[in-house]
């Protein structure tokens, strides 16, 4: 613990910076020259760093009434051990302020805050957000970003509990003076990745009800949670047009998917029924576990784990195959198992760039062999329609906002270049993937 306190050096700084005037500007869709950014460099003057709330924090929010030692008493009634919450706190804190300082250290404008405090004003204040957290903190930075020129840069503060795979490389959550010297460097030891996001546009009647937070019993997990999430949504609602083709009320919801949407049925073992526009193809009745349509950032994540195949599975294929030609296969050979199952795997994995959607049918059902009803499970698609007949779905957006989607509603789903996130890959230390379309 004193080694890992002294390389992220935990200090009791001020976290949030006074005297800052808020832009009550309007968020936009659309396409602007960003006023601080030019090509191929990094030259913020404000930058917004979101960071999470640690288990610990939020455990003394939750018991303010507690000593020290009565909330240790408290965690290790519940099973959870003090000492370990504080030592990750620590670890968390150490970045967070690591990173502050170094930002102010480089002449710019900071502000540290909390999702309670992650609002519109805020966000459009800076030129660019910093996360300190994991990939929750980060794809709850990118839900709200808006603006194509924006640019989302996420630490990972504990790499020692968490992957991170969103954030820079774990070795910044030590080196951060590297990475941010990196950045803002006049020659941009970087490049500009800008990842698709999808948009969701929901038509029906019961469109403006408030999501659910499907993390609020998830106290691991708790930095995913959105607060404040639509405090305008009557006024939202009085603004809107009715959709020309059906007569009901359509809207655009104020958030991106940056890794993917599930559309389904809220208990996992009762069949989902919708029907399904991919492009061009119209109209598809389908049961089915659900759908998931994936961003190229998301197609590493839950679209992946759907799809991929297990070096088993592997394994006996070839053995039918070796029975049912005669060719002579390795299937007794685990390491040409592993290279084929790799092989395969790797296919899953889409460009972030790439302006498509990876959609997912989970557990296909065929309900008609006479009628050529049918897609197939895995494709692409830039424009996915969906009319539900369920009895009681969800439309989700990225594990953490959950709409309800039941019979009758319709979303439309879409890749805009517009709606990408500007995120950064540091040079010499992107990795080279073979990437198929």
């Amino acid at each position: 613990m004193n080694n890992l306190r002294s390389i992220f050096s935990y200090r009791n700084t001020s976290i949030l910076k006074t005297g800052v005037t808020m832009c009550g500007c309007r968020r936009s869709y659309a396409v602007m020259s960003p006023q601080h950014l030019e090509p191929g460099n990094f030259k913020p003057k404000r930058v917004l760093i979101l960071t999470k709330l640690s288990r610990y924090e939020f455990e003394k929010r939750r018991h303010p009434e507690l000593t020290e030692r009565q909330l240790e008493k408290c965690l290790t009634a519940r099973g959870s051990d003090y000492n370990i919450l504080l030592y990750h706190h620590y670890i968390h804190k150490g970045v967070e302020n690591t990173v502050n300082s170094v930002f102010t250290a480089a002449g710019i404008e900071t502000k540290t805050v909390y999702r309670f405090d992650y609002t519109e004003s805020n966000i459009q204040w800076a030129d660019a957000v910093v996360t300190t957290g994991g990939d929750g903190t980060y794809l709850l930075a990118a839900s709200k970003i808006l603006d194509r020129n924006k640019p989302l840069i996420g630490f990972n503060s504990d790499p020692t509990r968490s992957k991170g795979q969103l954030c820079l490389p774990q070795k910044y959550s030590v080196e951060v003076k590297e990475a941010v010297e990196k950045l803002l460097k006049a020659s941009g030891k970087f490049r500009w990745t800008f990842r698709s996001r999808i948009r969701v546009t929901l038509i029906g009647d019961d469109i403006f009800k408030p999501p659910v937070e499907l993390h609020d019993q998830q106290l691991r997990y708790h930095e995913y949670r959105y607060l404040d999430l639509e405090p305008h949504a009557c006024a939202i609602r009085e603004s809107i047009p009715p959709c020309s083709e059906t007569g009901m009320a359509r809207r655009v919801l104020p958030f991106l998917a940056l890794n993917e949407v599930f559309i389904g049925e809220c208990v996992s073992a009762r069949v989902s029924y919708m029907e399904l526009s991919f492009d061009d193809v119209k109209g598809i009745k389908q049961k089915c576990s659900g759908l998931i349509a994936s961003t190229g950032t998301g197609s590493t994540s839950w679209t992946y784990n759907v799809n991929k195949l297990t070096e088993q599975n592997m394994e006996e294929i070839l053995t039918i195959v070796k029975e049912e030609t005669g060719f002579k296969i390795q299937d007794t050979d685990q390491l040409f198992v592993r290279k084929i199952t790799e092989k395969f795997n790797q296919m899953l994995i889409t460009d972030p760039e790439v302006p498509k959607m990876v959609y997912t049918i989970r557990d296909q059902l065929v309900t008609s062999p006479m009628r050529n009803e049918c897609v197939k499970p895995r494709g692409f698609a830039k424009s996915i329609g969906v009319k539900s007949r369920c009895f009681d779905a969800s439309l989700v957006i990225d594990g953490g906002l959950s709409f309800t989607f039941n019979d009758g509603t319709r979303a439309l789903l879409e890749i805009y270049d517009q709606d990408a996130l500007r995120t950064v890959t540091l040079h010499g230390d992107s990795m080279e993937v073979a990437f198929k379309h």
